[in-house]
């Protein structure tokens, strides 16, 4: 009976890992609705909060202009933008991550019914979860520096076409790149990234390491799609939306790369433009 009972779980495995991970990335987007929600501007002229922003004269004279005085980011302020961004990238890469980590528990209903049981797909799982951790570090820090610069606008999209347009250029010639080709090729075909680095290993320590790998290998595939946040808004929705949908395309359809550099020439296309006003 309890063998019987088993059995019936692990058939489920596929449904109760797709669920978890819907739910997860439907959390994930929830936080970023509502932090959206919270910066919008409540009243006409009001300006909403970020770290290092301070909007001093709210009290003078309509049309008088007002300029923001840049401080430098407190510990909590830091925390904040960085959990903001380590969410963010839960949202956007779980969905394309999806296949890897359902293909992964399938093989270990097989192994647990072999009765040669390997880690748990949550190890998986939270390596790769934990290299995207590790890049919203990066990308929380190059934050705070572009703020400290007054290169951000209070709504965290670009405050300059310059900036704007080498960061557009860059991203798109990056998809270009050998290093995006290899990247996109170990993240379309998840068999072969396990096998080709030691299989299926019954260690935790092991399957969080190389979840971890293939997390990095997203990350090298995906980071320069992830600047051009920086371009469009942090916290613009349509622009986390549509560069999710390119991930997921780039990922599982199967002229991926022809879509990676398409979207690059149309990335480099709209930084050319950019940059025309000032040549």
């Amino acid at each position: 009976m309890e063998g019987g009972a088993l059995e019936a779980v692990l058939r489920r495995d596929r449904q109760m890992v797709s669920a978890a991970l819907l739910l997860l990335t439907l959390l994930a987007l929830g936080y970023i609705l509502w932090l959206a929600g919270r910066m919008a501007m409540p009243t006409p002229g009001a300006m909403p909060d970020m770290p290092g922003m301070d909007m001093p004269g709210m009290d003078m004279p309509m049309g008088a202009a007002v300029q923001p005085v840049l401080k430098a980011w407190t510990a909590g302020e830091f925390l904040l933008t960085f959990v903001m961004w380590s969410v963010m990238m839960v949202a956007m890469m779980l969905p394309s991550a999806a296949p890897m980590i359902l293909l992964y528990a399938r093989v270990g209903r097989m192994a647990q019914a072999a009765q040669k049981p390997f880690a748990a797909t949550g190890w998986f799982a939270g390596g790769y979860l934990l290299a995207w951790t590790l890049f919203s570090l990066l990308a929380t820090a190059a934050q705070g520096i572009l703020t400290g610069l007054a290169l951000l606008t209070p709504m965290m999209a670009s405050a300059s076409d310059a900036m704007g347009g080498v960061i557009l250029i860059a991203a798109g010639l990056y998809q270009w790149t050998p290093w995006k080709d290899r990247c996109l090729a170990h993240c379309r075909a998840p068999l072969a990234f396990i096998q080709r680095h030691g299989g299926f290993r019954p260690r935790p320590s092991a399957a969080l390491g190389l979840g971890l790998r293939h997390g990095f290998y997203c990350v090298g595939c995906c980071w320069a799609l992830m600047a051009l946040l920086f371009v469009g808004g942090i916290m613009n929705i349509a622009w986390i939306a549509g560069l999710a949908v390119l991930v997921l395309l780039e990922k599982l359809l199967k002229h991926g790369r022809l879509i990676a550099r398409g979207a690059g020439l149309a990335a480099i296309a709209a930084g050319l433009i950019l940059l025309a006003p000032a040549a």
